[in-house]
Protein backbone atom coordinates (compact mmCIF):
# COMPACT_ATOMS: atom_id res chain seq x y z
CA UNK A 1 0.00 0.00 0.00
CA UNK A 2 2.77 2.30 0.42
CA UNK A 3 4.59 1.57 -2.32
CA UNK A 4 1.91 2.42 -4.44
CA UNK A 5 1.22 5.97 -2.57
CA UNK A 6 4.74 6.77 -3.01
CA UNK A 7 4.66 5.87 -6.98
CA UNK A 8 1.21 7.02 -7.70
CA UNK A 9 -0.42 10.56 -6.83
CA UNK A 10 -4.11 10.20 -8.62
CA UNK A 11 -2.90 8.16 -11.02
CA UNK A 12 0.07 9.45 -12.54
CA UNK A 13 3.12 7.77 -11.65
CA UNK A 14 5.24 10.17 -9.19
CA UNK A 15 8.42 10.37 -11.47
CA UNK A 16 6.35 11.67 -13.80
CA UNK A 17 5.16 14.45 -11.20
CA UNK A 18 8.35 15.36 -9.89
CA UNK A 19 9.23 16.24 -13.87
CA UNK A 20 5.81 17.81 -14.15
CA UNK A 21 6.54 20.27 -10.99
CA UNK A 22 10.41 21.28 -12.35
CA UNK A 23 8.42 22.59 -15.47
CA UNK A 24 6.04 24.33 -13.31
CA UNK A 25 8.88 26.05 -11.62
CA UNK A 26 11.24 26.97 -14.60
CA UNK A 27 8.48 28.22 -16.46
CA UNK A 28 6.48 30.47 -13.24
CA UNK A 29 10.41 31.71 -13.03
CA UNK A 30 10.21 32.49 -16.39
CA UNK A 31 7.23 34.37 -16.95
CA UNK A 32 7.45 36.14 -13.36
CA UNK A 33 10.78 37.31 -13.96
CA UNK A 34 11.03 37.38 -18.18
CA UNK A 35 7.48 39.27 -18.20
CA UNK A 36 8.29 41.23 -14.50
CA UNK A 37 11.64 43.03 -16.20
CA UNK A 38 9.46 44.55 -18.76
CA UNK A 39 6.57 46.01 -16.70
CA UNK A 40 9.58 47.00 -14.50
CA UNK A 41 11.45 48.65 -17.49
CA UNK A 42 8.65 49.40 -19.07
CA UNK A 43 10.21 47.64 -22.02
CA UNK A 44 12.53 50.26 -22.65
CA UNK A 45 15.71 48.50 -21.53
CA UNK A 46 16.29 45.67 -24.19
CA UNK A 47 19.38 44.65 -22.59
CA UNK A 48 18.01 44.11 -19.10
CA UNK A 49 14.71 42.30 -20.73
CA UNK A 50 17.24 39.99 -23.12
CA UNK A 51 19.44 39.22 -19.63
CA UNK A 52 16.60 38.83 -17.74
CA UNK A 53 14.92 36.47 -20.14
CA UNK A 54 18.08 34.08 -20.77
CA UNK A 55 19.67 34.00 -17.11
CA UNK A 56 16.58 32.80 -15.88
CA UNK A 57 16.11 29.94 -18.46
CA UNK A 58 19.93 29.30 -18.32
CA UNK A 59 19.56 29.10 -13.95
CA UNK A 60 16.55 26.93 -14.13
CA UNK A 61 17.41 24.64 -16.60
CA UNK A 62 21.28 24.08 -14.74
CA UNK A 63 19.32 23.41 -11.57
CA UNK A 64 16.70 20.86 -13.05
CA UNK A 65 17.79 19.71 -16.42
CA UNK A 66 18.64 16.50 -15.01
CA UNK A 67 14.92 15.65 -14.07
CA UNK A 68 12.50 17.10 -16.40
CA UNK A 69 15.12 17.90 -19.34
CA UNK A 70 14.13 22.00 -18.91
CA UNK A 71 12.23 22.30 -21.36
CA UNK A 72 9.94 25.26 -19.99
CA UNK A 73 8.38 25.57 -23.28
CA UNK A 74 5.94 23.95 -25.08
CA UNK A 75 7.43 24.54 -28.23
CA UNK A 76 10.49 22.24 -26.27
CA UNK A 77 8.41 19.80 -25.21
CA UNK A 78 6.50 19.49 -28.92
CA UNK A 79 10.36 18.83 -30.63
CA UNK A 80 10.89 16.48 -28.61
CA UNK A 81 7.31 14.67 -29.36
CA UNK A 82 7.87 14.88 -33.08
CA UNK A 83 11.02 13.48 -32.80
CA UNK A 84 9.98 10.40 -30.33
CA UNK A 85 12.00 11.49 -27.91
CA UNK A 86 9.09 11.70 -25.07
CA UNK A 87 5.93 9.89 -24.36
CA UNK A 88 2.64 11.63 -25.74
CA UNK A 89 1.37 11.20 -22.05
CA UNK A 90 4.58 12.74 -20.64
CA UNK A 91 4.13 15.83 -23.05
CA UNK A 92 0.70 16.22 -22.17
CA UNK A 93 1.45 16.13 -18.60
CA UNK A 94 4.56 19.00 -19.55
CA UNK A 95 2.41 21.30 -21.76
CA UNK A 96 -0.19 21.47 -18.36
CA UNK A 97 2.05 22.33 -15.88
CA UNK A 98 3.87 25.07 -17.91
CA UNK A 99 0.40 26.67 -19.09
CA UNK A 100 -1.04 26.68 -15.74
CA UNK A 101 3.02 28.28 -14.17
CA UNK A 102 2.47 30.31 -16.80
CA UNK A 103 -0.68 31.76 -16.03
CA UNK A 104 -0.19 31.87 -12.26
CA UNK A 105 3.16 33.84 -12.48
CA UNK A 106 1.13 36.56 -14.90
CA UNK A 107 -1.40 36.69 -12.11
CA UNK A 108 1.05 36.89 -9.47
CA UNK A 109 3.16 39.74 -11.39
CA UNK A 110 0.21 41.38 -11.78
CA UNK A 111 -1.19 41.32 -8.23
CA UNK A 112 2.23 42.94 -6.75
CA UNK A 113 3.25 45.36 -9.72
CA UNK A 114 1.89 48.58 -10.01
CA UNK A 115 -1.13 48.99 -12.31
CA UNK A 116 0.40 51.75 -14.37
CA UNK A 117 3.19 49.91 -14.94
CA UNK A 118 1.23 46.97 -15.63
CA UNK A 119 -1.17 48.26 -18.10
CA UNK A 120 1.29 50.32 -19.79
CA UNK A 121 3.16 47.46 -21.00
CA UNK A 122 0.28 45.24 -20.93
CA UNK A 123 2.10 43.10 -18.88
CA UNK A 124 4.84 42.14 -20.89
CA UNK A 125 2.63 40.52 -23.64
CA UNK A 126 4.00 40.45 -26.62
CA UNK A 127 3.65 42.28 -29.27
CA UNK A 128 4.23 43.23 -32.89
CA UNK A 129 6.42 45.77 -33.02
CA UNK A 130 5.53 48.92 -35.63
CA UNK A 131 5.13 48.44 -39.24
CA UNK A 132 5.67 44.22 -38.27
CA UNK A 133 2.98 42.24 -40.38
CA UNK A 134 1.68 38.99 -38.37
CA UNK A 135 3.34 37.31 -41.82
CA UNK A 136 6.64 38.86 -40.33
CA UNK A 137 6.10 38.23 -37.07
CA UNK A 138 4.92 34.36 -37.63
CA UNK A 139 8.73 34.00 -39.56
CA UNK A 140 10.78 35.67 -37.07
CA UNK A 141 9.39 33.68 -34.18
CA UNK A 142 9.64 30.69 -36.50
CA UNK A 143 13.46 31.54 -36.75
CA UNK A 144 14.24 31.99 -33.33
CA UNK A 145 12.41 29.47 -31.80
CA UNK A 146 14.46 27.31 -34.70
CA UNK A 147 17.58 28.61 -33.42
CA UNK A 148 16.91 28.11 -29.45
CA UNK A 149 15.29 24.47 -29.96
CA UNK A 150 18.85 23.26 -32.43
CA UNK A 151 20.74 24.74 -29.37
CA UNK A 152 18.68 22.83 -27.46
CA UNK A 153 19.36 19.77 -29.07
CA UNK A 154 22.99 20.10 -29.56
CA UNK A 155 23.39 20.22 -26.30
CA UNK A 156 20.94 18.56 -23.97
CA UNK A 157 19.56 15.68 -26.64
CA UNK A 158 22.59 14.74 -28.71
CA UNK A 159 24.87 12.13 -26.03
CA UNK A 160 28.32 14.05 -28.00
CA UNK A 161 26.88 17.71 -26.83
CA UNK A 162 28.15 19.67 -23.93
CA UNK A 163 25.41 19.87 -21.65
CA UNK A 164 27.09 17.96 -18.75
CA UNK A 165 29.65 21.18 -18.98
CA UNK A 166 28.32 23.74 -19.83
CA UNK A 167 24.72 23.81 -18.58
CA UNK A 168 22.20 25.36 -19.23
CA UNK A 169 24.20 28.03 -20.34
CA UNK A 170 24.15 28.12 -24.10
CA UNK A 171 20.09 27.97 -23.82
CA UNK A 172 20.62 31.24 -22.02
CA UNK A 173 22.59 32.83 -24.11
CA UNK A 174 20.29 31.65 -27.23
CA UNK A 175 17.56 33.53 -25.85
CA UNK A 176 18.95 36.20 -25.06
CA UNK A 177 20.55 37.18 -28.58
CA UNK A 178 17.37 35.85 -29.85
CA UNK A 179 15.59 38.99 -27.61
CA UNK A 180 18.25 41.31 -28.98
CA UNK A 181 17.36 41.02 -32.69
CA UNK A 182 13.36 39.66 -31.84
CA UNK A 183 12.10 41.86 -29.08
CA UNK A 184 11.90 45.18 -30.76
CA UNK A 185 9.79 43.00 -33.38
CA UNK A 186 7.64 40.38 -31.96
CA UNK A 187 8.84 40.57 -28.17
CA UNK A 188 11.09 37.48 -29.56
CA UNK A 189 8.40 35.16 -27.10
CA UNK A 190 9.45 31.71 -28.53
CA UNK A 191 7.23 30.14 -26.54
CA UNK A 192 3.49 29.82 -26.60
CA UNK A 193 3.61 29.46 -22.25
CA UNK A 194 5.20 32.77 -22.39
CA UNK A 195 2.78 34.36 -24.24
CA UNK A 196 -0.32 33.00 -23.36
CA UNK A 197 0.06 33.86 -19.42
CA UNK A 198 0.13 37.29 -19.99
CA UNK A 199 -1.81 37.71 -22.70
CA UNK A 200 -4.91 35.98 -20.44
CA UNK A 201 -4.47 37.49 -17.36
CA UNK A 202 -4.24 40.74 -19.31
CA UNK A 203 -6.99 39.65 -21.97
CA UNK A 204 -4.30 40.55 -25.19
CA UNK A 205 -4.93 38.59 -28.37
CA UNK A 206 -4.12 40.57 -30.94
CA UNK A 207 -2.52 38.59 -33.54
CA UNK A 208 -1.95 36.16 -30.38
CA UNK A 209 -1.99 33.22 -33.15
CA UNK A 210 1.72 34.09 -34.21
CA UNK A 211 3.02 33.36 -30.54
CA UNK A 212 1.80 29.94 -31.20
CA UNK A 213 2.08 28.75 -34.26
CA UNK A 214 5.52 30.49 -35.05
CA UNK A 215 7.41 28.68 -32.09
CA UNK A 216 5.39 25.34 -32.59
CA UNK A 217 6.80 25.58 -36.26
CA UNK A 218 9.97 26.89 -35.34
CA UNK A 219 10.79 24.09 -32.36
CA UNK A 220 9.34 21.59 -34.97
CA UNK A 221 11.72 21.92 -37.78
CA UNK A 222 14.23 22.22 -35.79
CA UNK A 223 14.12 19.15 -34.10
CA UNK A 224 13.59 16.98 -36.84
CA UNK A 225 16.45 18.65 -38.87
CA UNK A 226 18.84 17.59 -35.88
CA UNK A 227 17.38 14.43 -35.26
CA UNK A 228 17.28 13.23 -38.67
CA UNK A 229 20.72 15.22 -39.48
CA UNK A 230 22.84 14.26 -36.65
CA UNK A 231 21.31 11.84 -34.32
CA UNK A 232 19.77 9.16 -36.86
CA UNK A 233 22.61 6.18 -37.41
CA UNK A 234 24.54 7.67 -40.20
CA UNK A 235 26.84 5.59 -42.66
CA UNK A 236 29.62 6.39 -43.30
CA UNK A 237 30.11 8.21 -39.64
CA UNK A 238 31.71 11.69 -40.35
CA UNK A 239 35.06 11.84 -39.14
CA UNK A 240 35.35 14.10 -36.25
CA UNK A 241 37.53 15.07 -32.93
CA UNK A 242 37.89 12.24 -30.20
CA UNK A 243 34.73 13.26 -29.00
CA UNK A 244 32.64 12.19 -31.54
CA UNK A 245 33.37 8.33 -31.21
CA UNK A 246 35.14 8.77 -34.22
CA UNK A 247 39.11 9.05 -34.39
CA UNK A 248 41.06 11.31 -36.99
CA UNK A 249 43.07 9.20 -39.52
CA UNK A 250 46.58 9.72 -39.50
CA UNK A 251 48.75 9.52 -42.69
CA UNK A 252 47.87 6.44 -44.80
CA UNK A 253 45.46 5.20 -41.82
CA UNK A 254 41.27 4.82 -42.51
CA UNK A 255 38.99 6.48 -39.85
CA UNK A 256 37.85 4.44 -37.45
Amino acid sequence: MTSGLVSTVLGVRFDVLQRAFAEFVGTFALVFVGAGSIVATLGGNLTAVALAHGLVIGVMASAVGHISGGHFNPAVTFGFLVTRRIAPAIAAVYWVSQFVAAVLGALILKWVAPNVLVNATKLGTPTLGRGISPGAGLVIEIILTFFLVWVIFATAADPRGTFRAIAGLAIGFTITLDIFMGGPFTGAAMNPARAFGPQLVQNVWSDAWVWYLGPLLGGALAALAYEWLYLRPLSPVPVGPPETGVEEPGPGRAAT
